[in-house]
């Protein structure tokens, strides 16, 4: 007798601001865990851990939602990151390499909620040189400065 496939969700979270390689590749990666890949879009307000973000959630979730490895993309919650996650009920939940969250800790976290998803870690992709929103800016800062001594 043939058992039929499960049907594996996937999330993957993250600010996705001035998208680039490193982000398609994130996405792309996190999908091929699953069958369906979810994205929760961080808010402006939660992004304290660097610096705030130049493009606004809302397009930021437009941009998004337009990938083609994404089923579906959300915005977070403004007070309860969990919330999102214990509605779609994932069965795996990516990392990106810059993310600072402790694969151990998140997975202790999801089980104190009675959420059993696996955490994955996704690889550094560097296959360009403008892979880091980060370096994208520091670049344009530097070019403008440039033009200013001329």
């Amino acid at each position: 007798m043939m058992t039929q496939m499960e049907h594996k969700i996937v999330v993957a979270t993250g600010t996705f601001d001035l998208l680039h390689p490193g982000h398609l590749y994130y996405l792309k990666e996190s999908r091929a865990l699953g069958d369906e890949l979810h994205v929760i879009v961080a808010r402006d307000k939660n992004v304290m851990h660097k610096p705030a973000p130049i493009i606004p959630e809302e397009q930021r979730l437009v941009m998004v939602s337009a990938l083609s490895p994404v089923t579906s993309a959300r915005l977070g919650d403004l007070t309860d990151m969990m919330r999102p996650i214990e509605e779609i009920k994932p069965d795996i939940i990516t990392l990106g390499c810059n993310q600072h969250f402790s694969e151990q800790d998140l997975e202790r976290r999801l089980r104190d909620r009675g959420l059993f998803a696996q955490v994955v870690r996704i690889d550094e992709y560097k296959g360009y040189t403008y892979c880091s929103s980060r370096d994208i800016v520091r670049s344009v800062l530097e070019r403008e400065c440039q033009k200013q001594k001329r």
